[in-house]
């Protein structure tokens, strides 16, 4: 599995694995799945209610923790220092982890700048290897920066064929910031999965729209995080790496983008 350096020093994978949205032994299940498979970088968040679940099916894996890359999230409602603070230690407790390697503040609302505070101070006792941002805009990380003491190494953002996310995109790399996407095939939204522009690309490698949406998010250097509850899917989306596509496919590809989400109840 390749990896991507972070602006402080650390290693992430370039692919992992979602789980927004699996439940229970479903999510515990396809956790062992994954990591079995070869996915190192797991991804959950407090707002997933998923996070003992993950911790279960890390620990059937059978694999060693530092082995593995594990994201969660602190969510809205437990933003501020002292709430998020206590947010923390519970998802350490369900996943049964004494760290995390990326803790991320969901979304910019609440106290969020009281929770990055917090999370700098963890950061500097080890206790998260790195830290970051989920769904701010360029004007929203601008903002936030004004205050905070630390650059965040990763922002997760909406990204997919239909919505490339551009400015975010430049604005990352200008400021030497992670972008990755979560929602990577748009939950299937818009026709992705049966997007005959993507089918098109995909018989040249014999490649499903799944994985020419995966390579393509790698080649743009973006981390991609897809989620699937079955084994043949999980397995397909790890086999993107024996392949390249051409810069003529990645211009078809650009042509796809609407340049809006496809999730606007989210925000």
């Amino acid at each position: 599995m390749p990896n991507v350096k972070l602006n402080n020093g650390v290693l992430m994978p370039v692919l992992g694995f979602g789980t927004f949205q699996l439940r229970e032994s479903v999510c515990q299940q396809s956790v062992a799945d994954a990591i079995s498979v070869g996915y190192r970088l797991i991804d959950t968040a407090t707002l997933y209610k998923n996070e003992e679940f993950v911790g279960a099916g890390i620990k059937d894996s059978g694999i060693k923790r530092e082995e593995l890359f594990i994201t969660s999230k602190v969510w809205v409602t437990d933003s501020g220092y002292e709430k998020s603070k206590i947010a923390f230690e519970t998802s350490l407790k369900k996943l049964g982890t004494d760290y995390l390697d990326l803790y991320l503040i969901h979304r910019p609302r609440g106290d969020f700048k009281g929770s990055w505070k917090m999370m700098e101070e963890l950061y500097k006792e080890g206790r998260i290897r790195a830290i970051g941002l989920s769904n701010f805009t360029p004007d929203q990380y601008a903002d936030f920066m004004k205050e905070a003491k630390i650059i965040p190494t990763v922002n997760q953002v909406e990204s997919h064929a239909y919505f490339h996310q551009i400015d975010t995109y430049k604005d990352s790399k200008e400021n030497k910031v992670q972008m990755e996407a979560y929602t990577p095939f748009a939950q299937g939204r818009n026709g992705l999965f049966t997007n005959p522009v993507l089918a098109e690309i995909g018989k040249k490698y014999n490649k499903t729209n799944a994985q020419v949406s995966l390579r393509w998010h790698y080649q743009r250097g973006v981390v991609a995080i897809p989620r699937s509850s079955k084994k043949e899917h999980i397995i397909e989306n790890f086999n993107i790496f024996d392949f390249k596509l051409s810069k003529a496919d990645m211009a078809t590809i650009a042509a796809l983008d609407l340049n809006k989400t496809q999730f606007p109840t989210w925000g």
